[in-house]
């Protein structure tokens, strides 16, 4: 199947953006690629937990979330 020309126009945007951050930091080691990978699973985590938070009612289930939300911020931060 065809894509649009916005499919395709937003594709070539995000390259563009990415395409000079490569090139500045040169070839990355499996260390940092892993870190890197760590930390975005960390933050989609993160972006679950607090669109849980924002629609949870139960004050059990909210404090739950709260303690791991602090977990994902403290996690996150120790691979800044």
């Amino acid at each position: 199947m065809a894509r649009g020309w916005e499919s395709k126009d937003i594709e070539s945007q995000v390259e563009a953006t990415q395409a000079p951050q490569q090139k500045a930091t040169g070839p990355k080691t499996p260390e940092q690629i892993q870190r890197e990978q760590q930390r975005k699973d960390l933050q989609l985590s993160r972006t679950r937990i607090v669109n849980d938070l924002a629609s949870a009612t139960h004050p059990n289930h909210r404090k739950s979330l709260e303690a791991a939300l602090a977990h994902l911020d403290k996690k996150i931060a120790d691979l800044a």
